[in-house]
């Protein structure tokens, strides 16, 4: 089995696979030795791979490592099952990389964008070649909210909400719809734009904002919580078979 670690700067996600199906899911605040000693002693655990965007991960890496298993610390030079035309890979998000190597590994031959929305909102394209040609950078839903509050002597802040009109009719409920709309209108445009060159193109949602937007958008997509832990098993087999 491999475990695949997706640690960010509030929380670590944990992915259990064997080979290429995915078995169980955790989330921690905390993800330490006795948390590892429990993945271990419940799951067969032959190989690892971690991605980190925090800089001190000896602690758990050299927890790991004395499991005797396999391990794989992603990185800008770690191979990859497709080619990454990025000019500055040292500078590109992990999570952005396996979020397209995941969705080319569940769509293969396809040309791909994937919109990761979280915090920020990453656009990214992956071509039927499996080529990473690039992608952007957006802020985010609650990003937008408390962008208007801080930079506006008048709006108040509002909090994030899964529903909002198409106009408002009040100050919370026109910032609300000029976020989530923008957002929508923004989610659209790229997919139309890029759909003139690439008609074939796939579309995935992923990231902790998704159930926002999924079925808002007016092209059809796959969503897939899970996109980057998918991604992160398809690197790490990759890097076992050769």
């Amino acid at each position: 089995m491999n475990l695949c670690i997706d640690r960010g700067n509030s929380s670590t996600k944990i992915g259990i696979f064997n080979q290429n199906d995915l078995i169980e899911t955790f989330q921690f605040n905390i993800l330490g030795r006795d948390e590892i000693a429990e993945i271990f002693q419940n799951f067969d655990i032959t190989a690892c791979i971690l991605s980190s965007v925090v800089s001190d991960n000896k602690e758990l890496i050299s927890l790991i490592i004395n499991k005797s298993v396999s391990f794989l610390e992603l990185s800008h030079l770690s191979e990859l099952p497709i080619r990454n035309l990025y000019e500055t890979p040292e500078t590109l998000g992990k999570d952005r990389i396996a979020a397209v190597v995941g969705a080319s590994f569940l769509k293969p031959n396809t040309d791909i964008l994937v919109i990761d929305a979280g915090t920020a909102i990453t656009y990214d394209f992956i071509n039927s070649e499996k080529e990473y040609l690039g992608g952007n950078i957006a802020p985010g839903f609650n990003m937008r909210l408390q962008a208007m509050h801080q930079f506006t002597n008048k709006l108040p802040l509002v909090e994030a909400e899964p529903e909002s009109t198409f106009l408002g009719t009040n100050t919370k409920s026109a910032i609300l719809a000029g976020a989530f709309q923008g957002i929508i209108f923004e989610m659209n445009g790229y997919i139309s734009s890029l759909k003139i060159k690439y008609p074939q193109l796939s579309t995935f949602l992923t990231g902790g904002s998704t159930f926002y937007f999924a079925n808002k958008l007016k092209n059809t997509i796959f969503a897939e919580k899970n996109l980057v832990l998918i991604g992160l098993n398809r690197i790490l087999e990759y890097n076992v078979q050769n």
